[in-house]
């Protein structure tokens, strides 16, 4: 990835406003990692980077939501089911996330569901956004899966890089084999902990999250601009995304367009959800 294209939407400007700004003892120097530095701030700097999280003239994260599609398979009540729709919204800065879902079974059987997680509010929407306008569609409370999620949306290959960075001093980070690996909290979830190692381009190959008993590891290869052709921006996502439970294989996808450019995702909670049951406490 070329760095020049973090500030190309800014016609050229950027550079000469930054001079000026520093003349005038404005805002510091952008931070640039020494190269083959490995402590926890250069590793996380070059995860976002490498990612093309990295925004503006200081080259500061500033992904606020993502819009992914998918192919490929999911289990259902033990089975697996060939997806024919699979769309993730996703809101970092409010943490939500709401995955749009349609398969069909061995047998010919379809499912359809919207799984939908906002703050510590989990549940199901039998079309997106139910409840939300009185009389359409229908909400269904699941507080027993905000925890795992809660954990799909921070172990995903940008909310990974967003838990650890908000982590702070709760991250830490270790080499093996000359990798990067990042240890950090995940958001919301209390004792649940991710370890994340990143690959020779400096973004995640695999992560893995201990909640209890409860080992879910999530497998990320084949990273690119999956933008629509008019639309891309060099933001990078996996194009292939295995999520495995306690070793067995729950969801196996095929990236086939992203959109990356912060469209408007909310994931309002409806009132019948929120009567449901108080939100469960870190």
């Amino acid at each position: 990835m070329k760095r020049i294209l973090i500030t190309i939407a800014f016609a050229g400007i950027v550079v000469v406003g930054v001079a000026a700004q520093q003349r005038q003892g404005g805002p510091a120097a952008r931070y640039t990692p020494a190269p083959g530095a490995k402590d926890l701030r250069a590793v996380l700097f070059n995860w976002a980077w490498y990612m093309g999280m990295l925004r503006g003239p200081q080259e500061n994260e500033a992904v606020a939501t993502l819009e992914l599609k998918a192919t490929g398979t999911m289990q259902v009540d033990g089975q697996p089911c060939r997806l024919t729709k699979y769309r993730i919204s996703n809101n970092y800065q409010l943490t939500g996330e709401r995955i749009q879902i349609a398969c069909t079974r061995p047998n010919g059987q379809t499912y359809q569901n919207v799984e939908v997680v906002s703050g510590q509010y989990a549940w199901d929407e039998d079309t997106p956004g139910a409840e939300i306008v009185a009389g359409k569609g229908k909400a269904t409370p699941r507080a027993n899966l905000l925890r795992e999620r809660l954990i799909r949306l921070w172990a995903s290959p940008q909310g990974a890089v967003k838990a650890a960075a908000a982590a702070k001093e709760n991250a830490s980070v270790s080499w093996d084999t000359g990798k990067a690996v990042v240890t950090f909290p995940i958001p919301g979830v209390a004792g649940a902990i991710a370890k994340a190692t990143l690959s020779a381009q400096n973004q995640a190959e695999h992560v893995e999250v201990r909640d209890g008993a409860v080992v879910t590891t999530f497998d990320y290869a084949k990273y690119d601009d999956y933008n629509n052709p008019l639309n891309k921006i060099e933001a990078f996502m996996p194009g292939t995304m295995i999520e495995k439970r306690n070793g067995v294989a729950v969801r196996d996808l095929t990236t086939t367009e992203t959109e990356t450019g912060n469209l408007y995702v909310i994931m309002p909670v409806p009132a019948s959800v929120r009567k449901s049951a108080s939100p469960q406490s870190n």
